[in-house]
């Protein structure tokens, strides 16, 4: 009995696929694997592009990375140095205000002292 029914769904699974064949023409079936395969090409020689791009940033980055660290560490030295100083002249500006409080004129003054043109404004 087993073998029986191993024919019959072995004829049953062949008269499918025919019908299948069928429904499908030869030459569209070519025409999708031709397609698939430029497809493919395409997508492989753009995963070649995209290594390479991927190398040449790596490279690049390398070369740079040590100049980037170098060029940061020097301007955080340089923001401290000038923070100090900052610090330092406002010291000394109160020191000068308390001493002689006419020295340095206020902001009423030197609004009126300042007649620069203001270069930001359109005329």
């Amino acid at each position: 009995m087993e073998e029986t029914e191993n024919k019959s769904i072995k004829s049953a699974s062949e008269e499918i696929s025919s019908e299948f064949k069928t429904l499908i023409n030869a030459k569209d079936l070519d025409s999708l694997k031709q397609l698939q395969n430029l497809i493919l090409g395409r997508l492989q020689d753009s995963n070649a592009v995209l290594s390479h791009f991927n190398e040449y940033s790596e490279h690049c980055y390398a070369e740079v990375s040590a100049d980037f660290s170098r060029n940061t560490r020097l301007l955080k030295s340089m923001k401290s140095d000038l923070d100090y100083i900052f610090l330092k002249l406002r010291n000394m500006k109160a020191k000068i205000i308390s001493t002689y409080p006419d020295a340095l004129p206020d902001n009423t003054t030197i609004q009126a002292l300042d007649q620069r043109p203001d270069l930001e404004m359109p005329q």
